[in-house]
């Protein structure tokens, strides 16, 4: 539905997870082996990244100033099970976020062998670099209740509301028309 351009960075990586959901149609690209292995997982990861998946639409609808579109586990907690350390190159040219090594992380996964793993850690990844660059903000979700899709907004103000207004904008636009 989304006729914007893709997220920048790693976003574009939270932006496909989310979008793996077609609200109006109820296609979910997860319970299919192409959508899963799109992101890496295996069909016993799917129901993880579902749980991930609405903790992001979560966000994404609270950055647009949105309420959440149902209740879910807070995106905060997931993310608490995919811990990241910084490394640096030796010669401090070039810094990256990797997993963090150790028991506790292997420990709180193993605790939900449904979660994906591998997925968290790159969704972790991605947040953490776009809140360093200023961008997580401006990741959203579409108000519209059929859609839900998450965009990146690029206006100027920052003030987007639809992921296509040719298609959300257009029909909120026209039902606010024909209310009056």
């Amino acid at each position: 539905m989304n006729d914007r351009a893709p997220a920048p960075g790693g976003l574009a990586l939270i932006q496909d997870l989310v979008n793996t959901l077609d609200i109006e149609s109820g296609a979910d690209s997860l319970d299919t082996a192409e959508g899963l292995a799109r992101f890496g997982l295996a069909a016993g990861e799917a129901e993880g990244a579902r749980e991930l998946r609405e903790s992001l639409r979560a966000v994404c609808l609270a950055h647009a100033g949105h309420p959440a579109h149902r209740k879910v586990a807070p995106l905060g907690e997931l993310l608490a099970r995919a811990p990241l350390r910084v490394t640096v190159d030796e010669d401090g040219g070039a810094a990256r976020l990797v997993p963090a090594t150790g028991g506790t992380s292997r420990v709180s996964w193993a605790a939900s062998p449904s979660s994906p793993a591998p997925l968290a850690f790159r969704v972790a990844a991605a947040v953490a670099e776009s809140l360093v660059e200023g961008t997580w903000p401006r990741l959203k979700a579409c108000e519209a209740p059929t859609c839900h899709w998450a965009y990146y907004d690029r206006s100027p103000a920052g003030r987007g509301r639809w992921c296509s207004m040719s298609v959300c904008g257009a029909r909120a636009k026209m039902r606010r028309y024909r209310a009056k």
